[in-house]
């Protein structure tokens, strides 16, 4: 963690507390939020998605909007209308719950490509366009999508050019039983993930922080060396056998930036080969398409990301 800035501490810390033995996922998300990337997020239910989604909101104070996404959502549902007034006789707009900074869009296979389709282009362009008019989005603006990974009857999957869109896919997994204890004290001592605004979680920053803490991340030095061996690693990924799809052009851009949110996050001006490996899996899981036949055999994807990294030799 950077030690030197009293702001990403404070937000770890304070996210540590309330997301109990979630350490790696804290960190992976900061990772995110100073890369400026949005993020899956998926995990079976109960297991702190959305409190964590808006815990962090709080903690920097910016405009949280929650969307639960269902098959009868419809894209004006997100985006927002021009509606008549009968009274003025004229269209006044009314933006839907899209224009915020951090939205959170609750079980996203869950509603069809035509509704999954309308975030696509404020996540990509920060801006909405209704009735041929473009829209700014906020500057921050920040999407977090969850999905359960058990239930797959009456879902939408994401085809594979959205999921390219999203920076990381993060996996929440139970905490250890330590952790799950804590929780439970936790509740005793009064903690209530429903009523987050009287649980003292006090702000640590401003969304205006951060966007300055993302100019910073872009000065990290990546040097000649770690960009080879980042491009090794992009290229072995398309050429692996029990891969249908590698990593993208995309791919290796968002490789680029958030090995510079990661070495910023531990305090560093600089990209060494672990910050490369460190965002490795929740950059690649939801990029790298399994051949058929490799699912058969059994193999997963976090163990073939694992292979390509042991494949390139490291930069001295």
């Amino acid at each position: 963690m950077n030690q030197t800035n009293p702001v990403i501490n404070n937000l770890a810390q304070s996210l540590n507390k309330v997301v109990v033995g979630q350490s790696t996922l804290v960190n992976q998300l900061l990772i995110a939020l100073l890369a400026g990337g949005h993020i899956i997020l998926e995990g079976v239910p109960g297991t702190g998605k959305t409190l964590l989604v808006k815990v962090m909101a709080q903690l920097i104070q910016a405009d949280f909007r929650r969307i639960q996404l269902t098959p009868d959502v419809l894209p004006s549902d997100i985006t927002g209308t021009n509606i008549f007034d009968l009274n003025t006789r004229s269209f006044s707009l009314k933006k839907g719950p899209i224009f915020t900074q951090i939205l959170l869009a609750d079980e996203i296979n869950r509603t069809p490509p035509k509704t999954q389709a309308a975030l696509l282009e404020g996540m990509e362009e920060l801006q909405v366009t209704l009735d041929g008019e473009s829209l700014p989005l906020p500057e921050l603006f920040w999407t977090i999508a969850t999905q359960n990974p058990l239930e797959f009857e009456g879902t939408y999957p994401l085809p594979e050019a959205q999921l390219d869109r999203f920076l990381f896919k993060l996996v929440v997994g139970y905490p250890d039983e330590a952790s799950e204890k804590q929780m439970l004290l936790n509740r005793q001592a009064g903690f209530s993930a429903r009523r987050t605004d009287i649980a003292s979680i006090k702000p640590v920053a401003q969304v205006e922080e951060i966007i300055e803490l993302r100019k910073a991340v872009k000065q990290v030095k990546v040097t000649e060396a770690i960009i080879d061996y980042l491009l090794a690693l992009v290229r072995i990924s398309r050429q692996n056998p029990d891969l249908a799809l590698g990593a993208s052009p995309r791919a290796a851009n968002a490789w680029f930036v958030t090995s510079q949110a990661a070495a910023y996050l531990a305090g560093r001006d600089y990209v060494t080969p672990d910050d490369v490996k460190a965002v490795a899996l929740p950059l690649l899981r939801h990029r790298l398409i399994l051949k058929p036949e490799a699912m058969l055999d059994g193999l997963e994807i976090d163990a073939l990301i694992a292979s390509i990294l042991n494949k390139v030799p490291v930069p001295r």
